[in-house]
């Protein structure tokens, strides 16, 4: 549902490489390929954020937690099926301790 609504509000993208700018996950979409294009993703430098589902980021989050560059970004978003619980965000983690939090 997520990448069907950003899809409909034009964000996706094929680049002229032929690649696209998303990744739709699935069940039958393995974490090896989540984290490629994760992977991926964070070197194009016609990507600035990183979107991802919550409950997707938690099957790669050793490698969100070890990503500290500034851009792209990569933002955590709730879904329908799965509620946003800020403890496991990556972002508000370095933002808390950045606070002394």
């Amino acid at each position: 549902d997520t990448i069907t609504g950003l899809l409909l509000a034009g964000i996706g993208d094929i680049d002229a490489h032929q690649r696209p700018n998303f990744l739709v996950v699935d069940t039958k979409t393995t974490q090896v390929t989540i984290e490629e294009e994760f992977t991926s993703f964070i070197q194009r430098k016609d990507i600035a954020i990183i979107l991802i589902n919550q409950h997707i980021a938690d099957e790669i989050r050793g490698i969100l937690d070890e990503y500290s560059a500034a851009f792209p970004t990569v933002l955590e978003i709730p879904s329908k099926d799965h509620p946003y619980d800020p403890s496991k965000d990556s972002v508000l983690k370095r933002v808390q301790l950045l606070l002394g939090d």
